[in-house]
């Protein structure tokens, strides 16, 4: 058994995903802890039958969230290893964490691709695979960095690059209708924060072309994609994704994918950042608009302003 390996996983009415997510982690003898944003559907259930253990804690944003869930982890082990709900291990990973020593002294941290599956086609192109992220860390050397949407877990030490093959599936979706809700909602809170200036490297994934994968794409993001011209840059980067990055090769489904999430979804922030703006001028503050987009600044933000001044860290 892994003892000093806690498998930690955020649930929101994931009834639809979970029973998966669990079966992939069958044989693999590590301790699973779930924190719980209060659901209302058979999430507690299930939990209950598989014998896991749970808290329920109400739910901010996704980086408070992850980084409470490590700090309330009652096994209290010396890594973590974070999974979504709708992500799955393949064969391949749960092999690799079986065999996982965790008293390797020269790394902190470990970054694994992910494959992301959109109605249950892999996404191979378009810039999305390999695609990496650190997922498991000692957990005295990392956290989830400070930002309201696409976060990414920052490690003050040394991180190793697993080979792709050894991947975390991500299912992105089985209908547009959810799909395009949640990526709705979530280009109000990208664009509040580019609007709030909150992008300032404090607490967050440090951007550097020269440094790990996840840097690399930050870099990429902070100093080309955020420097261009707003919608310019949306249609720009999805000829990139969809040509350069060959995102054409996934096909129909492909299409859709890297369309609504590359082209739609950038050119919706950069036109809720637009609207931002032009209520601020016309006298409003920033939590009036937010109320009015049914967003609470305050709360929303809160929770980062007091992470950033406790909890300061960097990646390797």
């Amino acid at each position: 058994m892994l003892k000093e390996v806690s498998i930690l996983i955020l649930t929101y009415n994931e009834e639809a995903n979970l029973p998966g997510c669990l079966d992939s982690l069958e044989g693999i003898n590590a301790s699973i802890f779930v924190v719980d944003s209060f659901s209302t559907d058979a999430t507690l259930q299930i939990l209950d039958e598989r014998k896991i253990r749970f808290i329920q804690h109400p739910f901010e944003n996704y980086s408070a969230q992850r980084n409470w869930a490590q700090q309330a982890n009652p096994y209290n082990t010396e890594w973590v290893f974070h999974l979504d709900a709708g992500e799955r291990l393949t064969s391949e990973l749960a092999a690799w964490l079986t065999s996982f020593d965790p008293s390797v002294q020269d790394v902190d941290g470990y970054m694994f691709s992910r494959k992301t599956m959109f109605f249950d086609q892999w996404i191979k192109y378009g810039g999305h695979y390999p695609n990496y992220h650190l997922r498991l860390f000692r957990v005295t050397k990392g956290r989830c960095e400070d930002k309201v949407y696409d976060q990414h877990f920052v490690l003050d030490g040394v991180a190793e690059t697993i080979p792709a093959g050894i991947d975390i599936i991500d299912t992105v979706t089985d209908n547009l209708r959810d799909f395009t809700i949640g990526h709705a909602k979530w280009a109000v809170f990208e664009a509040m924060e580019a609007v709030q200036k909150m992008q300032k490297n404090k607490g967050e994934v440090q951007p550097n072309l020269r440094g790990n994968p996840i840097e690399k794409r930050r870099w990429l993001k902070n100093n080309v994609f955020m420097r261009a011209p707003l919608f310019w840059r949306s249609f720009l980067y999805f000829v990139y994704r969809y040509f350069f990055k060959l995102g054409f090769l996934d096909g129909r489904k492909g299409l859709i994918f890297h369309f609504l999430q590359g082209f739609w979804f950038r050119f919706l922030i950069d036109s809720m950042i637009v609207e931002i703006t032009y209520k601020l001028s016309t006298g409003k503050t920033l939590e009036q608009v937010g109320l009015e987009l049914g967003v609470d600044v305050k709360k929303l933000f809160k929770e980062f302003s007091e992470l950033s001044t406790k909890n300061p860290s960097s990646t390797s």
